[in-house]
């Protein structure tokens, strides 16, 4: 992988992390279609950290309340809502890293992905307009979301947001809530996929100089992605990016099924 390579990795990272298209499934699709080979799991490691660093830049006023309020009705959702997620993800965890590696599915997951962003601009701006109005069952439903966005090409951020407007949270709340509780979620990928990483020396083929690079441009990318899709989500204009996601898929699934040039075949 050149250093342009890895900046556009990381750019891509960045942006899609928080734009509800799906970052796990621009990742595998941007491997796919550079025929890039090897294990780049520390470099992926470090992109999940430029995102942590960019939510936690965008959403600084947010998180230090949240650190000086440990025991606050919003924090005690947060946790909540991390309980599912982690149970969902402990328990499909040698799936996700099949799908991952493989592709084989993401591009049903995109066509997914988009009929969420197509029904979030027709969801009503419900009325739990703060992080003090959500309730348990709300959490707990918006981390089962979470937790099936495990999925290569499902969107964590468009899961989440979509959970929470059908759950009655406002457009501005289900977002906000939905980028604080991608800290923990982050976090947390980022603890298991370091853990693997550091075990084998294959996953320090990168020069460092590379990954850091790469990593930079997922902090800036994931800053500005983080603004951009509270405005989208705020105006309700999700439906751009839906029809995007459904000419991403409608590409794979051609492949698989005629051109079998970049990702698995479907007809075995």
């Amino acid at each position: 992988m050149s250093w342009l390579q890895a900046v556009v990795f990381g750019a891509v990272q960045g942006i899609t992390e928080f734009l509800p298209i799906s970052s796990s499934g621009h990742l595998v699709l941007l491997q796919k279609l550079w025929h890039l080979q090897g294990d780049n799991l520390l470099f992926f490691t470090l992109l999940h950290i430029g995102t942590l660093i960019a939510v936690v830049w965008a959403f600084s006023a947010e998180v230090k309340w949240l650190l000086r309020h440990p025991f606050s009705w919003p924090a005690r959702m947060i946790f909540l809502a991390c309980i599912p997620t982690a149970f969902v993800g402990g328990l499909f965890e040698d799936l996700f890293e099949h799908l991952f590696q493989s592709g084989v599915t993401i591009g049903f997951e995109f066509i997914l992905t988009g009929v969420i962003l197509w029904w979030m601009d027709s969801a009503p701006d419900g009325g739990l307009s703060t992080m003090d109005d959500i309730r348990a069952t709300d959490a707990l439903w918006i981390g089962v979301f979470q937790g099936a966005a495990i999925l290569p090409a499902l969107s964590r951020s468009g899961l989440t947001i979509a959970g929470g407007l059908w759950r009655g949270l406002s457009r501005d709340t289900a977002a906000r809530f939905s980028f604080l509780l991608s800290i923990p979620a982050i976090l947390g990928a980022t603890v298991v996929e370091f853990d693997d990483a550091i075990e084998s020396p294959a996953h320090f083929a990168l020069p460092w100089s590379t990954m850091l690079l790469g990593t930079a441009a997922a902090v800036v990318a994931g800053y500005v992605s983080v603004r951009a899709t509270l405005w989208l989500v705020r105006r309700a204009k999700m439906r751009v990016f839906a029809v995007y996601v459904w000419v991403i898929a409608a590409f794979i699934l051609a492949d698989q099924v005629w051109f079998h040039h970049w990702f698995p075949s479907l007809l075995g």
